[in-house]
């Protein structure tokens, strides 16, 4: 299960640091492979490649009026490989589509990852906590 939020930089050639706590787990059990796509909302979703292919195959089995976004998530997904330092390369069209400047943040939602623009995740986590439904928060008990 991946958790927590990680500031990071991406780098003149694109390429993204995976923070420590995640990397043995993804060398270790997925060697490093994973996949990166786009989402709706308008960030990237990064899969360990494992989770990724089976999410695909339930893409691919959409009806046919799903097919807008089969184009994209299936039509965007890029398989990438960390490297001997722990980094994946975003691919400039993946950056362009998810306006990914320098400074982003990876978020962990369990068994995948969301990667934002920080200041577009920065403006979207304060629309998403005004927009929380409270009968939702009412099934969790802190």
């Amino acid at each position: 299960m991946f958790q927590g939020s990680s500031a990071l930089t991406l780098d003149a050639k694109g390429r993204m640091s995976i923070p420590a706590r995640h990397r043995d787990v993804l060398q270790s059990d997925e060697e490093g492979r994973l996949t990166l796509t786009r989402h709706p909302d308008g960030c990237l979703l990064l899969y360990p490649r494992s989770v990724w292919e089976s999410k695909r195959e339930q893409i691919a089995a959409l009806p046919a009026n799903a097919r807008a976004l089969q184009r994209l998530l299936l039509g965007s997904a890029q398989d990438v490989e960390m490297d001997g330092a722990g980094r994946i390369l975003v691919a400039p069209e993946l950056r362009v589509a998810a306006r990914l400047d320098r400074e982003v943040m990876l978020l962990g939602l369990g068994s995948n990852f969301e990667l934002w623009d920080r200041v577009t995740w920065e403006a979207r986590s304060v629309e998403d906590v005004n927009k929380l439904d409270a009968s939702i928060l009412e099934q969790i008990s802190f």
